[in-house]
């Protein structure tokens, strides 16, 4: 996935994890905060972590290895099985979708 707006624009990684609550997902290396830890057995001298926080679906595009940039898909029927297009060079993407 590569961010299309906001002050992650043009940073992409791979989906760690989907929230679909809220409409957000994790994407690795994208939107990185910092979070003080507290001093604990497991952290004896505290100190500060960096972590991924959630972005809005609506901010992040597929990214396809053929163009190199952000494309909107279209759903296709291909042996039995809906998968995704590149609307932009037609490269098609594995997995099904639903």
């Amino acid at each position: 996935m590569i961010a299309v707006s906001g002050a992650i624009v043009g940073k992409s990684g791979k989906v760690m994890q989907i929230l679909p609550g809220r409409n957000r997902l994790i994407v690795e290396g994208v939107n990185m905060v910092k979070k003080c830890l507290r001093k604990s057995q497991d952290h004896p001298q505290g100190g500060i972590s960096e972590k991924e926080a959630s972005i809005p679906i609506s901010k992040v595009m597929l990214l396809c290895p053929t163009c190199k940039k952000g494309v909107r898909t279209v759903r296709v029927k291909q042996n039995d099985q809906m998968v995704r297009k590149c609307k932009r060079c037609g490269n098609l993407f594995e997995g099904s979708v639903k």
